[in-house]
């Protein structure tokens, strides 16, 4: 039997990531979950996904509860310049959930009308721990940066919401449309 011919990719997408509780790993030195080395590029390769090419960029490495206007924009300016570069069919931010609801308004308001799916998502646990979200969240905004038409989408827990309109939901841990209908 001869191995077959790897797949041309499908689909060309940017992943930029920012940081937040998907990236977090315990630290036994301080007893406490701290962002270290970055684990977007460990979680992908657990994936199975033939025909898809994922280029990894580190725009920051933040907790998201330190987010403020200076790193909305850093993020705002990387999304914009990769689309602006071509060679790519969407985008996907990883980002911590407790400021992403910002950071979604932000990119709806700085990109104008994007010409490719701009995703947004993260975990409500980190990938190092057991019981994350993070690899299904991921995984998730894989498929629907192939699916989704341009725009800034918010994909969590099975669910797709616009940017404009993602809250957290504190009390059932995920993220969800804030105005729905």
């Amino acid at each position: 039997m001869s191995a077959s011919a790897p797949l041309e990719p499908g689909c060309r997408i940017a992943l930029l990531a920012t940081g937040g509780t998907l990236e977090k790993r315990y630290d036994p030195h301080t007893g406490t979950l701290a962002l270290g080395a970055p684990v977007v590029e460990e979680l992908l390769a657990t994936l199975v996904q033939p025909d898809v090419a994922v280029d990894v960029e580190r725009v920051m490495a933040v907790d998201s509860l330190d987010m403020d206007d200076a790193g909305r924009d850093a993020i705002v300016a990387a999304v914009a310049r990769r689309i602006a570069a071509g060679g790519c069919d969407a985008v996907i931010v990883t980002h911590g959930t407790d400021t992403l609801a910002e950071t979604a308004a932000a990119l709806v308001a700085g990109l104008n009308a994007p010409a490719v799916p701009v995703v947004l998502t993260g975990a409500m646990v980190p990938w190092a721990c057991a019981g994350s979200d993070a690899a299904q969240n991921l995984a998730q905004a894989l498929m629907a940066a192939r699916l989704l038409a341009p725009g800034v989408h918010v994909v969590f827990h099975s669910r797709v919401v616009p940017g404009e309109r993602v809250v957290k939901d504190y009390a059932r841990l995920t993220l969800v449309d804030g105005r729905p209908g």
